[in-house]
């Protein structure tokens, strides 16, 4: 008989995974300023975000083996103190590099927000209901990286960039000892033994993990290219304030809240696989309708802006319905040997967010079509593999 598991609050949940997504973006706002107060170019500036996302794909493994060896709690604690020291080195940077060095360890300590919380969900949720659960917090988290942008473009507004990296300081404190008063360890038994090289092997003839593990890389890669990129867009082309921004993404993150909504509403009448297709095909609508727009030539004009606006609406729709659903699945066959294959998961995805937002800021160029058309290959490219996913169904 499975015994039974203890299960963090669903707060708990959202606040774990949450504060990763904050610290990604809540100083999007202050992208053009900081190019300018350390003399660095738009792209490297840009590669700050890129270098997050390589610092958690190996982050996530790391914390993942730890969480089998040493527990979830002992992991997601050192994990968010290893974050707080990350993000103190961020306030004290004065320099490109300096600064792309703290945004490693920032995001490696961050990483155990992400893995060790759905490796807790996971083992701790099943069938249906973990589909709901991961639904729900999709659509809390979908609110997050916004969050972060209005967070941010206030703060540098007030009281300068550098404050925004304290911010964060003081996040990693208060978000550690919430965790050491509320965390309870999930982990029935040490998976120590389990050998990383064996799960590897199994993902390895697993077609079905390759897509999925594509599938999350390239729809969070969409969503944190388009924060890197949005600032230089609605700021320097817009004439946008960094608060007005800031207030600004609330706007556009209602449409990944509504798409998870919407993905838990379908459940009972689709499968989670054909959500995520249809999620896709979603997105790539809106990444053809933006695409159009700017070949069509944007001025700084209300219209442009809200035609604008509208595409990015519809193609974070589809993003916001296929998240959840994919998470949710990705290790449905994987139950003995959750928190490796989450470990590797969460490597290889991660991997892939950091090259498409490493293709993002290579692209960045000043020109408004660089990244629709960007989005629009992306967008066909999980279509493709989204059909691929609803012909080979997993383990419920």
């Amino acid at each position: 008989m499975k015994r039974k598991i203890s299960t963090p609050s669903l707060l708990l949940f959202i606040i774990l995974v949450g504060f990763p997504q904050i610290s990604e973006t809540i100083y999007t706002p202050s992208l053009p300023d900081i190019a300018k107060n350390i003399q660095a170019s738009s792209n490297m500036i840009q590669l700050t975000l890129s270098i997050y996302f390589l610092g958690f794909a190996f982050g996530v493994f790391c914390w993942g083996r730890l969480s089998d060896s040493i527990g979830r709690r002992p992991a997601m604690l050192w994990g968010i103190f290893v974050y707080g020291l990350g993000s103190l080195g961020c306030y004290l940077s004065g320099s490109v590099e300096w600064l792309l060095v703290s945004r490693f360890i920032q995001a490696f300590g961050a990483s155990t927000g992400s893995v060790v919380t759905q490796t807790i969900l996971r083992e701790s949720i099943d069938g249906h209901k973990r589909h709901a659960v991961f639904a729900q917090i999709s659509a809390a988290l979908a609110f997050t990286p916004a969050l972060g942008p209005l967070i941010g473009g206030w703060v540098d507004q007030t009281l300068g960039f550098k404050a925004v990296f304290l911010t964060l300081v003081f996040m990693s404190v208060a978000i550690f000892i919430h965790a050491f008063t509320s965390l309870p360890e999930t982990r029935v038994a040490s998976n120590a033994s389990i050998s990383t090289l064996s799960v590897a092997k199994r993902f390895m003839a697993d077609a079905r993990i390759w897509a999925f593990l594509f599938l999350i890389g390239a729809t969070n890669g969409i969503l944190f290219s388009y924060y890197a990129e949005a600032p230089f867009i609605f700021i320097e082309f817009f004439g946008m304030t960094p608060g007005m921004f800031g207030f600004f993404g609330i706007f556009v993150a209602l449409s990944s809240i509504l798409g998870a909504t919407l993905s838990k509403k379908l459940l009972p009448v689709f499968r989670a696989e054909t959500i995520i297709l249809i999620g896709s095909i979603v997105t790539t609508i809106g990444a053809l309708s933006l695409t159009c727009f700017t070949l069509l030539g944007m001025t700084p004009s209300m219209a442009s802006l809200v035609c604008m606006v509208a595409s990015i609406f519809v193609l974070l729709l589809g993003i916001g319905m296929m998240i959840p659903n994919c998470l949710s699945l990705a290790l449905v066959d994987y139950g003995d040997v959750l928190g490796t294959a989450g470990a590797l998961l969460g490597l290889g995805y991660y991997v892939v967010v950091s090259l498409i937002t490493s293709g993002m800021s290579i692209l960045h160029n000043g020109s408004l079509v660089a990244m629709p058309v960007y989005f629009l290959i992306l967008a066909a490219l999980m279509t493709l593999v989204s059909t691929q996913i609803i012909t080979r169904p997993g383990a419920k």
